[in-house]
């Protein structure tokens, strides 16, 4: 028996909840001010609104809109809120918004020039332009010894940084020292934690340290 079912979302289906999910996250950034900072929820409440299993059939998309409402926002620390000053700044923008979904629509996966040329060089070029901006020496530029790619968040690059500084070295590994702050972010001890293999020289006992 033939089966003439559609799985996908059509080009129609995709640009009208495309823009009704706009007109959400729009909404939402208009009305966060006047939501809690910390979500009142206790824990185990968003978990105990979701189904025990998983569903046979999709939901339709007004409906994953109105869990967002119903479920979702209540249970968020509203970091775009003004009134947020906890951590850091998660700084998106609508610009940086509508990029994502740019991203997310190509899916491209720049692993290699070859897997997407226009990924490789469009970052390459941005991350020199970022060492004029920062005024640092050309050997940081791609057309040198330096160059380098985006990570993905503030601990990966932290991971990134002392894995290039290990291997520069190229030194004996129970020798080297890395130097941080009690004041500094966990990623720098999640980091060194990672990459070497002692604990012994760690002003910090390691099982403090890993309990993250």
């Amino acid at each position: 028996m033939e089966n003439n079912q559609e799985y996908h979302m059509s080009s129609d289906e995709f640009r009208h909840w495309g823009y009704k999910t706009i007109d959400w996250i729009a909404n939402y950034l208009e009305t966060v001010e006047q939501l809690p900072v910390l979500s009142p929820v206790e824990p185990g409440d968003i978990r105990a609104k979701l189904p025990e299993t998983f569903p046979v059939k999709g939901e339709s998309f007004a409906d994953i809109l109105q869990d967002l409402d119903e479920i979702i926002v209540p249970g968020l620390t509203n970091w775009q809120s003004p009134n947020f000053f906890a951590f850091f700044p998660t700084g998106i923008s609508a610009p940086s918004i509508l990029g994502e979904l740019v991203s997310a629509g190509l899916g491209v996966q720049g692993m290699l020039w070859a897997t997407s040329p226009a990924c490789t060089e469009l970052e390459t070029h941005v991350l020199d332009w970022l060492i004029d901006m920062l005024k640092l020496p050309s050997q940081f530029k791609s057309s040198t010894t330096g160059g380098g790619v985006i990570q993905d968040s503030a601990s990966s690059a932290s991971l990134v940084a002392l894995i290039a500084a290990r291997e520069q070295l190229k030194a004996d590994i129970n020798q080297l020292v890395v130097y941080t702050s009690t004041q500094a972010h966990l990623d720098a001890l999640k980091a060194t934690c990672l990459i070497f293999s002692f604990f012994s020289n760690l002003s910090i006992p390691f099982r403090d340290i890993c309990q993250f």
